[in-house]
Order: structure tokens, then sequence, then C-alpha cells
């Protein structure tokens, strides 16, 4: 899985590529083959391609900016369950993260934003999107075709593994 190794966070795209329906529902598969607590599968995916609604988007947070300078946004949400739902946030990141690597695999470039758990933020995007009230908001995930390649770096720390024999 080289995805793993090469995708990095992307904040700029060529805004006149269009990301194509082929691929944006590949990474929508690929999210939703992610593994979840009791198999529940809580997520729900909104596809964003509205330039105004992308711009009302970067404004959900200090840190969305990305939004606004791309061609696609996804917003990763999940539905309020009885069971399991303390996990919900925990299937959900797997699903995003699977998401990326996808992205990252149909040679697309994405950022992964986080709205969850901060409730006004999350209630912003809610109500941008019109989000009914048994959803809720837990990331967004800006993509698009990337302006400049970047490398990965190497993060990995060998103090930080420790063996139990």
């Amino acid at each position: 899985m080289n995805s793993i190794f090469h995708r990095t966070s992307v904040r700029h795209y060529m805004m006149s590529q269009k990301v194509e329906k082929e691929k944006i529902e590949l990474m929508l598969r690929a999210a939703m083959a992610a593994p979840s607590a009791g198999n529940q599968q809580p997520w729900e995916y909104y596809v964003v391609t509205d330039r105004h609604k992308l711009g009302e988007l970067a404004m959900c947070s200090p840190y969305a900016a990305s939004t606004g300078r791309a061609p696609l946004a996804f917003v990763a949400c999940y539905r309020k369950m009885t069971q399991l739902s303390e996990y919900a946030e925990i299937d959900m990141s797997a699903s995003v993260e699977n998401l990326l690597l996808e992205a990252d695999t149909l040679g697309l470039g994405a950022v992964w934003m986080g709205i969850a758990p901060v409730r006004d933020r999350m209630e912003r995007v809610k109500t941008v999107l019109g989000i009914p009230d048994m959803i809720e908001a837990f990331a967004i995930i800006a993509c698009g075709y990337p302006q400049d390649e970047t490398k990965q770096q190497d993060r990995y720390e060998e103090n930080r593994v420790h063996y139990v024999e």
C-alpha cells in the first residue's frame, strides 16, 4: 500500500480540473469499506461541489480554509445510534482515512479538517448543509487535483515502539 507512505495533506488544488464522478464514487466506496464497531457502519457522506457552500464550509472552522479553495469537499457525518454510539467517531476516523488513501491512489490530493468533537463547529456545518438532527457532522475533507507534489515526511520514531515479550 504505497499510498500510506505517499499521502500528504494537500491544501491547494487546480480549480479548473473537476474531480470525476467515477473517482468520487471510488473514494466513497473506500470510505464505506472501513471497519466499524459491531459492523454498524454509522457513516453518511455529503458531497459538496457548490462554490457558495464550499465557501460557507470554509468559515465553519479556523482550520477549514482549504475548503474554499477546493473543487470538492466531502462532509463526513455519522448517524446517532443507540448501540455502540460511543465508537462512532472512531469508526469515522477509519472511514476518513480510507477515503484519503483512495484519493491519493487516484492521483488526487485531500486534507482532513476535524469538526468533531467541537460542538459549535459541528452545528455550523449542520446548518450550512441542512443536516438532519439524527446526523452529526464529523469532518470536512477538501479534495481535488493537487497544484504541487509534496513528499511525505518519514515520521517513524523507533523510540516510540515498545516490545512486550
